[in-house]
């Protein structure tokens, strides 16, 4: 009677923290969890489950882990916040899968992404034909961004918090010494000072950070 009281309290105590923790931790759909997200989770509901099966075992060692769970993935959200070399390690970047109509064959290999995961995800947005889409991007979360031909095309990050993207100046068909001229003729010297750049409509659209507006 007294371990089940015990459990019973650990059970209500442990939920009460993790759903305070998740709250902290900030509202994302399941989709939109990063690679660290997940394995946060899943250690965090290892150590609750652990605790919940192991009445004798003090209940701070069940606490700790999870408060040191919370730090470490609000260290790493702060980090991929300031940085972008960061984000693009822990959390990969978007794959080009489709373009102009043609699957690229060598992007898929490298996501390990086959075929009938391609088509089951068109199929899932009423896209009859890989011909009709113009770009298709697999994103870090495993989800399909499509474009078709007759929708509005995808705007690319050129520069994306002080960083060049060379994949995407080079898909508009541009260079990287035209980006940094064309920024020169506005006035921005440093691409650092760059929070955001994209091409649209013809003409190349920028914001500074904040500390260089």
């Amino acid at each position: 009677m007294n371990d089940l009281i015990i459990i019973g309290f650990r059970t209500i105590l442990l939920y009460v923290i993790v759903l305070i923790v998740l709250r902290v931790m900030g509202k994302r759909e399941v989709g939109e969890l990063s690679v660290i997200d997940v394995v946060v989770f899943i250690i965090m509901a290892e150590v609750v489950a652990l605790s919940i099966e192991s009445p004798d075992k003090k209940l701070i060692h069940s606490i700790f882990p999870v408060l040191l769970l919370l730090c470490i993935q609000l260290i790493t959200s702060y980090l991929s916040l300031k940085s972008k070399k960061f984000r693009d390690i822990v959390d990969g970047d978007p794959t080009l899968i489709i373009q102009d109509g043609i699957i690229q064959e060598e992007q898929m290999r490298k996501q390990r992404y086959n075929l009938d995961d391609l088509f089951q995800q068109l199929r899932e947005q009423q896209i009859g034909s890989v011909r009709d889409v113009s770009y298709a991007y697999l994103e870090p979360s495993g989800n399909l961004s499509v474009f078709t031909n007759d929708n509005t095309q995808p705007v690319l990050a050129l520069i994306s918090d002080g960083v060049i993207q060379s994949r995407h100046v080079k898909l508009i068909g541009k260079s990287e010494e035209w980006l940094v001229n064309e920024l020169k003729n506005k006035g921005v010297n440093d691409v650092e000072q760059v929070f955001y750049c994209s091409f649209e409509d013809g003409n190349l659209h920028f914001q500074l950070k904040e500390k260089y507006q």
